[in-house]
């Protein structure tokens, strides 16, 4: 068996070689990401300059390859390239920081990865850490985090979906690892609204023109049952089940049409 593994965090983040580690003894591992840090940025495609990918050696010795890209770029060169058939896992992260809340979907370049390849059918999860230090979330290579429990978390789940695959109807799971879990289980939650809530911080610069930064406040999850709400105040590790096709109830916009 086969898991293609990636992340939005670069090829030799900490965090992803933490996923290998996991996974390694259950089937043979293909580690295929982005050479710099690309959080943030969604499910972009580079589709108007051409892409390099650079072999490498990983910190544990082992091969992996770096992709001068997007985490959906690592994951296309991987599935169509470097792999000479589809995996039968593929694993987004493990991500230094939380993936929360709708508005994520879109954003997080974790989840970017994990959806190119679950719209190929390939069961995936997309395994995130939450940190208690913001600095740090953006850093490019080692950073001091310890994954042990997520990598134990990850490996529990990969091993059912190794055996059984994913439910009929899901596409791929978003995971999320609390900074101080209480247990080993899996609460099983829905998409909160978001994860931060916007925050422009607009500055000047020298020829007195202005220029901002895009930041955000931590948003308040405030509903039980939210992966926000039960990651952040009862330290539980969340898993929410997604799927990729976003239509919505046709036969009210029918009505709506008139």
């Amino acid at each position: 068996m086969k898991a293609l593994i990636s992340n939005d965090d670069g090829i030799t983040a900490s965090g992803i070689l933490a996923a290998k580690k996991a996974v390694d003894k259950l089937c043979d591992t293909y580690v295929v990401a982005p050479e710099l840090q690309q959080s943030g940025i969604g499910h972009a495609l580079t589709l108007y300059e051409p892409l390099r990918v650079n072999p490498c050696t990983l910190r544990d010795g082992s091969k992996g390859y770096g992709v001068s890209g997007t985490p959906t770029d690592a994951v296309t060169i991987g599935l169509f390239e470097i792999l000479d058939e589809k995996p039968d896992l593929m694993i987004s992260g493990i991500n230094t920081g939380y993936n929360l809340g709708q508005a994520e979907l879109t954003t997080s370049g974790t989840l970017g990865a994990a959806i190119e390849a679950a719209s190929f059918g390939i069961p995936t999860i997309a395994i995130s850490q939450e940190v208690t230090r913001d600095d740090i979330k953006f850093e490019n290579g080692h950073v001091q985090i310890d994954f042990d429990f997520a990598g134990m978390m990850l490996k529990k789940l990969s091993k059912i979906i190794l055996k059984k695959g994913l439910p009929e109807g899901i596409d791929l799971l978003n995971v999320n690892i609390p900074a101080n879990p209480i247990d080993e289980e899996f609460e099983v939650v829905k998409l909160g609204k978001r994860m931060y809530t916007p925050v422009i911080d607009k500055r000047m610069d020298p020829r007195g023109k202005p220029y901002y930064w895009i930041g955000g406040e931590p948003y308040e999850f405030d509903e039980p049952g939210s992966d926000g709400y039960e990651l952040r105040r009862s330290q539980k590790t969340t898993i929410t089940p997604l799927k990729i096709d976003l239509t919505s109830d046709m036969s009210l916009l029918k009505e709506w049409l008139g």
